[in-house]
């Protein structure tokens, strides 16, 4: 047996809802109180909106008029709505409005106005107390909204009394900008401050140090020595530079002086030189060659070796060759030349420059003092020029904001409560309860694996149902006998239902030894077995139910036998039937279980078994079997084995599909016939998991019969 992989439909979605009808209804009302009681109970809110317009100022062009946009920046927008709810701007906004005083006039409904109030400053440290709890309470219950796309904001406050609310969202909006001055001014007059003590400690090594020059200059007549000063690095550049000239010019002409020095003995190779093949005088030769070589060539097309016109043209081409190889050497004494005159060149320049830095220093080591006393008033002026010139422009910051900030819409008194939105609240209580309802309700299908009904097993296992019996809530009957005190009710009718079906389970003929067995106990089993054997007794057949249980035995207690005698004696090689009795109704006769057995299995695997089994074969036309459940002992698999089919009984609710997989397939291992599966205690009111034919069949037979 296996279980079988199930496709969901819209129908099964609503089966579940339908059957979880009570958790859906149950959670839909429990958030609709909820939220109606929170609506109804909670004390009125009103909103009252301020519009402002914040833009960040990073113009540093005074004067300059001329309009600035700049990105928008998250960062800085983000930070000027937390200083709007801060608590700095609370307290400005309780001092401003003096809440410390008329706060509870305001919640009671009676406001006196700001202006009526005594003054917020309060010395002592419980006012001082009252304020801070007031300011984080404005703070706290300050909203900002910015509007998207552009540079506007809305601060909205929710207060009970609708006058506060709007007064309060009109003062946050200027004791926002107020606070924004505050910081601003507060670090400017530190700064100021800070720079002005330094600038007088500054002004006074300035004029130390102009004092100090000033008697320097005077003692070595600096004057005349400045001057002198001043022309050396002049001539001193000078000299670098034709220094740096000269010698890269020499360092040029010795590497081509080296080049063909090397190939003095090949001229042919210094030919190829380029300072050689550029010269004017070389190069006219060097043509004058190639064309009296291409004349030999043409001649020699014509001519012999021998004849006058070729010998003149060689003679011609040899002396043109002898003139350029002069010439290349010509231009090799040239380099030479140029090399020698570069390097003495050089060398004057190096001599003239060593002479020129001997002066310098001569002239440095007087000027040093000088120097070091100049340095030092220059960096001390332009230390003293730097701040000053910081002071002011400090000074000129403080006029200058540096967020800009404008009310575009001041607060109006609300006529209406914006807390709580009962219409709203109510429609969102009726979704989330009808919404959560529906989710909890599949979360308590998917928690629940037990079996529902016969069309659950249908759907999900590979096993045959033989039929439900329903739930019997009666309190008055006793549940074994409601067959025979009320047979038509719903419940005798699905044990009729489940015997035709168990009569009809075989093609040739019935069944005659059937096990009744469950997988777990307390599934309803020996009830099962008690009613079914009633109904097939009714129905005319000779009927057998034998308590097969040798561990937990009942039946004898159903029927008021003793169970001195019975299945378990017979096993153990007592004479006789098992002791036959008569039951409650005509046609059925009853085995009961016997004493219990120190080893029931033993029993169960003697060879009497098979011998009783043929010995009452014969005598009934239908024997019930009523045995431990399957999981917890073996005695029903071993019965299942011997006997013609089994019947597995399951209690809707509480057998897991798990078990009822786990139990078929230890039948299916020794080869057990499985007839069907009886679903035990199926509330017919709650469960909707079956098809309304269940309903409507139960009702009408039980409204048929009344």
């Amino acid at each position: 047996m296996i279980m079988k992989i199930k496709d969901n439909h819209l129908r099964d979605y609503l089966r579940v809802l339908m059957r979880r009808r009570y958790v859906v209804i149950t959670f839909f009302i429990l958030v609709l109180a909820a939220a109606i009681i929170m609506t109804f109970t909670a004390k009125p809110l009103y909103m009252a909106n301020v519009k402002l317009i914040i833009e960040k100022n990073e113009s540093s062009h005074l004067g300059n008029s001329r309009p600035y946009y700049f990105p928008y920046d998250p960062e800085f927008y983000e930070t000027q709505y937390q200083i709007i709810k801060s608590v700095s701007v609370g307290r400005k906004v309780v001092r401003m409005l003096s809440l410390d005083s008329t706060y509870d006039d305001y919640m009671k409904g009676k406001p006196s106005g700001p202006n009526d109030a005594v003054s917020g400053d309060v010395q002592n440290n419980e006012g001082q107390e009252r304020v801070e709890m007031l300011a984080r309470s404005v703070s706290n219950s300050i909203v900002v909204n910015p509007i998207k796309d552009s540079r506007m904001v809305v601060i909205s406050y929710y207060s009970p009394s609708p006058e506060l609310a709007a007064m309060i969202s009109n003062s946050v909006a200027q004791a926002y900008m107020d606070e924004i001055l505050d910081m601003r001014m507060s670090i400017s007059r530190h700064a100021v401050d800070w720079l002005t003590r330094k600038a007088e400690e500054e002004r006074e090594k300035l004029e130390d140090s102009e004092r100090a020059l000033q008697e320097y200059k005077r003692k070595y007549d600096i004057v005349t020595l400045e001057n002198r000063i001043a022309m050396v690095p002049e001539k001193l550049s000078e000299v670098a530079n034709k220094i740096a000239v000269s010698e890269t010019k020499r360092k040029e002409i010795e590497v081509l002086y080296e080049k063909v020095r090397n190939k003095r003995d090949d001229p042919r190779s210094i030919e190829n030189i380029p300072a050689i093949a550029n010269d004017a005088i070389v190069k006219q030769l060097r043509e004058k060659v190639l064309s009296a070589e291409q004349n030999i060539t043409e001649l020699s097309k014509k001519y012999g070796p021998k004849h006058p016109a070729m010998i003149k043209a060689k003679e011609e081409l040899e002396g043109l060759i002898r003139n350029k190889d002069r010439e290349v050497v010509r231009a090799i004494e040239s380099i030479r030349s140029e090399y020698e005159l570069a390097r003495e060149g050089e060398d004057n320049l190096r001599a003239l420059a060593a002479k020129t830095k001997e002066d310098t220093l001569d002239l440095n080591e007087k000027f040093i003092q000088y120097s070091v006393l100049k340095r030092e008033v220059e960096t001390n002026k332009q230390l003293f020029d730097s701040i000053l010139k910081k002071i002011k422009e400090l000074d000129i910051a403080e006029d200058v904001k540096t967020v800009n900030v404008w009310v575009v819409e001041k607060a109006t008194v609300p006529d209406a409560p914006a807390k709580p939105r009962k219409a709203r609240n109510i429609f969102l209580s009726i979704m989330l309860g009808l919404l959560g309802g529906v989710g909890l309700a599949f979360f308590v299908e998917y928690l629940d694996n037990t079996v529902k009904s016969t069309e659950d097993i249908e759907e999900r296992i590979d096993a045959p149902a033989l039929g439900m019996v329903t739930l019997y809530k009666g309190e008055d009957k006793a549940i074994e006998k409601v067959i025979l005190e009320d047979p038509h009710s719903v419940f005798a009718e699905g044990y009729r239902g489940i015997r035709t079906s168990m009569l009809l389970s075989r093609a040739d003929k019935p069944p005659r030894n059937v096990l009744i067995t469950s997988v777990s106990p307390q599934e309803g089993k020996t009830v099962t077995s008690v009613n079914l054997a009633t109904t097939m007794a009714q129905s005319e057949l000779s009927v057998l139910l034998i308590d097969g249980d040798l561990r937990r035995p009942r039946i004898h207690e159903i029927f008021g036998f003793d169970n001195d005698k019975g299945l378990s004696t017979y096993l153990a090689g007592a004479e006789g039937s098992g002791d036959i009795r008569k039951g409650h109704v005509e046609n059925l006769s009853i085995i009961t279980s016997g004493p219990i057995p120190p080893n029931p299995n033993e029993l169960l695997n003697s060879s009497r078994l098979g011998m009783f089994i043929d010995d009452i074969s014969s005598r009934f036309d239908m024997i019930l079997w009523d045995s431990a459940p399957i999981l917890t002992v073996t005695d029903s698999l071993i019965l299942s084995k011997v006997l013609d089919g089994t019947v597995l009984v399951t209690r809707a609710g509480k057998t897991t599909h798990e078990e009822l997989v786990r139990g078929l397939k230890s039948m299916d291992d020794i080869g057990s016939r499985l007839l069907g599966i009886i679903v035990n205690g199926f509330d017919i009111d709650k469960n909707e998991y079956g098809s309304r034919y269940y309903k409507n069949y139960y009702a009408y037979g039980g409204h048929s019969r009344s």
